[in-house]
């Protein structure tokens, strides 16, 4: 949960403090609808990758779609414990 945590951080600080040839600052100056669309475009390389049955590429694949949807989450100010607490909501 660290790494999670850490790169979390570094996406709110690039929001905060945007750097010239940040892929990051790329992504959120695009906005919501661009940020949206990778996320999407990554989902479906995941599930491209799965069926293949490559492991070290379904992994790269699940970073990709992380890393992309944590850059949404700080688009749309969605925290970790946001996310933490719905799951744990669903335990049930």
């Amino acid at each position: 949960m660290d790494t999670l945590n850490e790169l979390y951080a570094v996406i709110l600080d690039r929001k905060a403090n945007p750097q010239e040839g940040s892929y990051t600052n790329y992504l959120l100056d695009k906005g919501t609808e661009k940020i949206a669309k990778k996320v999407g475009e990554e989902a479906v390389e995941t599930a491209i990758a799965a069926a293949k049955g490559d492991r070290k590429e379904i992994i790269g694949e699940i970073a990709d779609v992380i890393y992309h949807i944590m850059v949404l989450m700080a688009d749309r100010d969605i925290t970790l414990d946001d996310v933490k607490e719905e799951l744990q909501s669903r335990r049930g």
